[in-house]
């Protein structure tokens, strides 16, 4: 069985350099695998929460499109498409909304930063804050779910959000999947090897910082970037130090490792800061010189790029339509032709639920177990010294769902958060291990609805 690898691109601006050494290189390069099957696509709708400028957003999607093949993608071999193209995606997202917490929601990176941000500045919390913003964790549990992805590349700013798209998707699962699992439970996937770039004045390279270097851009004007990234005062003959600069760790993403050994002895025996500007220009300018070819041919052709992209929907929604209507049914759209299945009787508000139970053993210390509806122990945690410890504990595990993880340990299942281990499950034999770690996250995730 092949891992299904998905990958999107905002469409708001000019690709960079950060984004060709950070996404788009790696990413061509993983599809090119045989046990890969690999979904690449234009995040237009995302693009509509940041950016109010059709022009700008039009100019990028064609400017993306032509970057993505202009670099290698094959698009016979890939699935490659505009997410505005998938009318199935939006539609998933209105059925995951129906099921997504509020609470945690509330608890996304991007929206708990905004809200900060209007506090700091004495205005109304959600001043300026559109529910685009609010429900941009849905929309991408929706593009990661229609396809079942099990692998998402991402930076570390993006695991919540991929987090997340596992909690809705377990939270689906347990409502309407009747003991079959409808999605897929995604796995962030971080590569340490990849480059993250610093821009031009040191910062990450973002179009947020205005600190870019195009990807695409003319020589002439590449070079001419390159001689605007700062670097230290170190005079020609003195010593600078590579792990320090910015230049060389630029440098380090587009050489090979004996082209990376010989410029940082240079650095460190004295080479000028203007000479090793060339040296970057011409390795980056060796790279993307035929591409830089491609893409002007690419932009010259928006037809054949309309072309490529329908053709890529095509094959995409061939899995969102068949899919898309078994969800449908699962959670009761459907056709009148079908029999009427008998209605389920509404559970009472007493009715049974998962909990966290708090209790002090003989040692004088303070634990919690977690226990599902029916009552059985899923987690028993580590004791503490006091039960306000304890308390304060349990609230946060239920408002930090998205960055809790369970990992393995030995025959039983660890939860851990903030790098720390909390609690243990019950021995659990290897092949039930997934399945007690979903029993597990939607047991936390009813009783974060239940505070919610």
């Amino acid at each position: 069985m092949k891992t299904r690898v998905l990958t999107g691109i905002t469409t708001t601006g000019t690709p960079h350099l950060g984004n060709y050494a950070g996404a788009i290189r790696p990413a061509i390069m993983a599809s090119r695998q045989a046990d890969v099957d690999s979904f690449y696509f234009l995040a237009d709708y995302h693009a509509l929460i940041k950016c109010d400028n059709p022009a700008r957003i039009q100019q990028s999607r064609v400017e993306l499109a032509a970057t993505w093949l202009a670099s290698g993608l094959d698009p016979e071999q890939v699935t490659f498409y505009r997410q505005s193209d998938i009318p199935e995606i939006p539609q998933l997202m209105w059925l995951l909304t129906c099921v997504a917490a509020k609470g945690l929601l509330n608890r996304a990176h991007a929206y708990k930063a905004a809200v900060d941000k209007n506090i700091e500045a004495n205005e109304d919390p959600d001043a300026g804050i559109s529910m685009g913003l609010f429900c941009y964790p849905v929309l991408m549990a929706a593009d990661i779910l229609m396809f079942n992805a099990h692998k998402i590349p991402v930076g570390r700013d993006q695991i919540q959000h991929v987090e997340m798209a596992r909690d809705i998707a377990q939270r689906f699962n347990q409502l309407f999947g009747q003991g079959k699992a409808l999605f897929t439970l995604p796995e962030a996937q971080i590569e340490e090897s990849v480059a993250t770039l610093p821009g031009l004045d040191g910062r990450k390279m973002s179009k947020s910082y205005d600190n870019t270097i195009p990807l695409f851009s003319s020589a002439k004007e590449l070079k001419e970037a390159i001689a605007r990234i700062v670097t230290d005062s170190k005079l020609p003959g003195e010593a600078k130090n590579p792990d320090n600069s910015h230049l060389f760790t630029i440098y380090k993403a587009f050489a090979n490792n004996q082209q990376t050994a010989n410029f940082h002895h240079e650095l460190t025996t004295g080479l000028a800061w203007g000479e090793a500007k060339q040296r970057l220009f011409e390795v980056i300018n060796n790279e993307l010189a035929e591409p830089r070819e491609r893409y002007k041919e690419l932009l010259a052709k928006p037809a054949l790029l309309e072309e490529i992209l329908q053709a890529g929907a095509t094959k995409a929604r061939k899995l969102a339509i068949p899919f898309l209507e078994e969800l449908r049914e699962a959670v009761g759209l459907r056709s009148f032709k079908q029999p009427l299945q008998k209605v389920q009787q509404a559970t009472k508000k007493s009715a049974k639920v998962a909990r966290l139970v708090s209790f002090r053993e003989k040692d004088g210390q303070f634990y919690f177990r977690l226990v599902n509806a029916n009552g059985d122990e899923l987690l028993l945690s580590k004791g503490f010294a006091n039960p306000k410890q304890l308390g304060e504990l349990t609230v946060s595990i239920c408002q930090h769902m998205a960055e809790l993880t369970v990992q393995p340990q030995a025959d039983k299942l660890a939860l851990f958060w903030q790098g720390e281990c909390l609690a243990l499950s019950p021995a659990v034999v290897n092949e039930e291990l997934k399945t007690f770690e979903q029993a597990i996250f939607t047991a936390l995730q009813e009783i974060a609805e239940q505070q919610d």
